[in-house]
């Protein structure tokens, strides 16, 4: 008989638990993800064009030959 009434009257407990472990382990996938991104975004910065360089038509077909 105990057990049963131990069950209600830790529900509420246990489930605050529950969803505090539960936001946790989704802040930290949010957070290992924004790292990894942060360095994408770096790597795509670098890649900026030049503004005193026209644009030629074989860097608008071709834009990846250096």
């Amino acid at each position: 008989m105990g057990i049963h009434y131990d069950y209600k009257s830790t529900k509420g407990n246990k489930l605050m638990e529950k969803q505090a472990k539960r936001e946790k382990k989704l802040a930290e996938k949010k957070a290992k993800r924004l790292a990894k991104e942060g360095s994408k975004k770096e790597e795509n910065k670098t890649q900026v064009l030049d503004p005193n360089k026209p644009i030629s038509l074989d860097f608008l077909t071709n834009p990846n030959k250096e």
